[in-house]
């Protein structure tokens, strides 16, 4: 059951570039030891904080295999493949090498802004045409449009292949709907890092975090004691890690987290546009706390 597999600390892994923006391979690799090093559970190639929008389909197909390999079965692997044009997707999910891939994540359609019928077609089409188990991914902030918890929990109940869901609206009730209605084998996981420690007290089942690309240590264990229901132990992990979530996404994502890597020295701070570095200000408060912090 995926719910089991995929319980804990999920991290949306950042794409590592070369000076020349060219993938960082070396740094891709790196980053994967750290963080498996580091405790997480599991690792999502391509979820949006790898800068998808902006890589191209060979470069995709190449990072699959190339994780999936740098992984060895150390943890499981969810690949996100998402997009507003359904048939495109479909016809990614046949050619992507996701035979290893324990779960696919898509994202709602971004965009178009369907309705919620809409929505339940895409992603009928798209759980057709998965070979891996689907998690729905719902970021409004990003897309445009909400799904609501009905939408979520008819996919739920009437469509096979999904199997869970990212979610990422920000609005505890809907959360609480989801957890409350939810079939049992059903996945619900955070997508917001600063909401995490209270959603999974609420009763969700992990989180696919940014923060953990940075402090994996720290962030698994949060999650962990909070898994365990010790509320004081998880808080006090959350709470060291406060300002951390206000510093990396302060501009936007994936830069902060970027820019904490580069601070650490694991991966150089380069992104492709239109996304770029954090400007000079914030870049100084970021190398500030990881100096001062020394967390995990």
């Amino acid at each position: 059951m995926l719910r089991n597999v995929l319980k804990g600390t999920g991290v949306a892994i950042v794409t590592p570039f070369q000076e020349d923006y060219s993938v960082d391979y070396t740094g891709l690799e790196k980053l994967i030891n750290y963080i498996i090093d580091g405790g997480i559970n599991y690792i999502v190639s391509l979820g949006t904080t790898g800068e998808t929008p902006v890589l191209s389909e060979k470069e995709k197909e190449e990072i699959i295999s190339f994780t999936l390999e740098v992984v060895n079965n150390r943890v499981p692997v969810v690949v996100g493949v998402g997009g507003n044009n359904t048939a495109s997707l479909v016809n990614k999910l046949n050619q992507y090498p996701l035979d290893k891939a324990v779960a696919v994540l898509s994202a709602s359609p971004y965009y178009n802004k369907p309705s919620q019928q809409g929505i339940i077609k895409h992603y009928e089409e798209v759980a057709k045409a998965s070979p891996a188990p689907v998690i729905l991914y719902n970021v409004p902030a990003r897309t445009g449009r909400n799904m609501a918890a009905e939408t979520t929990l008819y996919l739920a109940n009437h469509v096979k292949n999904i199997a869970g869901i990212k979610e990422a609206s920000g609005d505890m009730g809907q959360c609480m709907h989801i957890l409350r209605d939810r079939p049992n084998e059903f996945l619900v996981v955070s997508g917001d890092d600063a909401l995490a420690f209270p959603q999974l007290a609420c009763g969700m089942d992990g989180v696919i975090s940014v923060a953990a690309n940075v402090y994996p240590k720290t962030f698994s264990t949060m999650v962990n004691l909070a898994l365990h229901s010790d509320n004081s132990g998880a808080k006090q992990k959350n709470d060291s890690l406060i300002e951390a979530y206000r510093l990396m996404f302060l501009e936007n994502n994936p830069a902060g987290a970027k820019a904490f890597l580069n601070e650490m020295k694991i991966i150089k701070n380069v992104l492709r546009l239109p996304n770029i570095p954090v400007d000079a200000k914030l870049r100084v408060a970021i190398e500030q706390f990881v100096q001062h912090e020394k967390m995990g």
